[in-house]
C-alpha cells in the first residue's frame, strides 16, 4: 500500500491511463511498455525517491494483473414495469 502523497498521485495517473489505453485497443504488452517507460522517466528525472519507486512499480503492476481492472462496465438502467 503507498502511503506517500506524491506516489499515490502517480499511481492514480497511470493506473487511469492503463485503463484508457486498454479501452483504445492496446493490449498487455504495449501496456507494459508504456509503464516501463514511465517508471524509467522517474528514476531518470529522481521525482521520486528510488524506494517509492519500486513500491509504485509493484502496486501498478499488482492493478495490471489484475483483469477486473480492465473490464467495460455497462450503465445500469433502471426499467419498472408494472
Amino acid at each position: 500500500m503507498l502511503t506517500n502523497a506524491l506516489s499515490v498521485r502517480y499511481y492514480q495517473r497511470i493506473t487511469d491511463a492503463l485503463v484508457e489505453m486498454w479501452h483504445r485497443g492496446n493490449r498487455y504488452t504495449e501496456l507494459q511498455l508504456y509503464l516501463d517507460g514511465y517508471l524509467a522517466c522517474l528514476r531518470h528525472t529522481s521525482a521520486l525517491e528510488p524506494y517509492w519507486i519500486h513500491r509504485l512499480e509493484e502496486e501498478v503492476y499488482r492493478f495490471l494483473r489484475d483483469a477486473s481492472n480492465f473490464e467495460l462496465t455497462m450503465p445500469q438502467t433502471e426499467v419498472n414495469r408494472y
